[in-house]
């Protein structure tokens, strides 16, 4: 692959929390420079750059300005390391749930997530991107520039994850009979709580037998002490991304368990079990902005994934 340069544009992605999947994205390509990364995305770099209000940004590591060692900053360090880690751990839950049998994976709220590019995929797998039309126009533009070509079949789904998205998934060539890994990666934690109901009742009602959901939430409006945290201070101060502020801090509904009621098998983890795990990532600290962070893994059927570390079951 050749990149193309192309100038920074204002995209309307880089405000709210579309300018989060750019934090995650300029995390991904440091990380990739790394000898011993956790997960490589050849195309992160490019939708940095391609974004005007964070072309600036670092996207190897020593570009990380006044830190000899950029694992001691809180931002691109402990924050980087934590999308690193998710970004791994996610792999290869949906690569172990494709391995099973699942030929559809559908990414909620994809943003710039590259998977269907950057994996390796059985043959006849469909990797559905749900998002917003103005992120998967400016990622599709991205994309075009530097030549990717995906590694299995791509749909790019524009709706609102916020409202009724199932007509046009299904539209889209979706099949509600067929097993599904879903993924929800840094979604659930900006979802007023009404809405991540009618988002996962609308997935257990289109997951047939042998389908999995791996999603990530936080456990409730962080004490005072953690919301001083260097990571938050951090990306407000240095990206202007208030973290907190777009998170959604109404009371949170235990999806693990009405999950388990709705007859699906979970099974939760700490992001600190996949340090141990892979032998990389961030570990606890005091006051903690990564504490209340959780990953759940649920599956109608036999659980996927990922084959790692045991978790808490429900």
């Amino acid at each position: 692959m050749t990149p193309t340069a192309a100038a920074p544009v204002t995209t309307g992605v880089d405000e709210g929390v579309g300018r989060t999947a750019l934090l995650v994205a300029a995390a991904r390509a440091i990380e990739s420079r790394r000898p011993d990364a956790l997960a490589r995305d050849p195309f992160a770099e490019h939708f940095v750059r391609a974004a005007r209000a964070c072309a600036r940004w670092p996207v190897r590591p020593g570009d990380v300005p006044e830190d000899a060692d950029v694992a001691d900053d809180p931002l691109w360090g402990r924050l980087g390391g934590y999308f690193a880690l998710r970004t791994r751990t996610l792999d290869d839950h949906l690569l172990h749930a494709a391995q099973l049998g699942a030929r559809q994976v559908v990414l909620l709220g994809a943003g710039l997530d590259t998977r269907a590019h950057r994996l390796d995929w059985p043959p006849g797998t469909t990797v559905f991107e749900l998002d917003r039309a103005r992120m998967l126009a400016f990622k599709q533009q991205v994309l075009d520039g530097v030549g990717a070509r995906p590694t299995a079949r791509r749909v790019p789904v524009a709706c609102d994850l916020r409202l009724d998205w199932a007509a046009a998934l299904t539209a889209a060539g979706f099949r509600p009979a067929a097993p599904t890994a879903w993924l929800a990666e840094g979604l659930l934690l900006y979802l007023p709580a009404a809405a991540e109901r009618c988002l996962v009742a609308t997935v257990d009602r289109l997951s047939a037998a042998g389908s999995s959901l791996a999603y990530e939430v936080k456990l409730g409006l962080e004490p005072a002490a953690v919301r001083r945290n260097p990571v938050y201070l951090a990306a407000r101060d240095r990206l202007g991304i208030d973290l907190l502020a777009l998170f959604d801090d109404e009371p949170r509904p235990d999806t693990a368990a009405d999950l388990a009621a709705l007859g699906w098998a979970t099974v939760t983890h700490t992001p600190f079990d996949f340090t141990r795990h892979y032998g990389r990532g961030p570990r606890p600290e005091p006051d903690d902005a990564l504490a209340a962070n959780r990953w759940t893994f649920a599956s109608r059927g036999p659980l996927p994934g990922p084959r790692g570390p045991a978790g808490t079951p429900r």
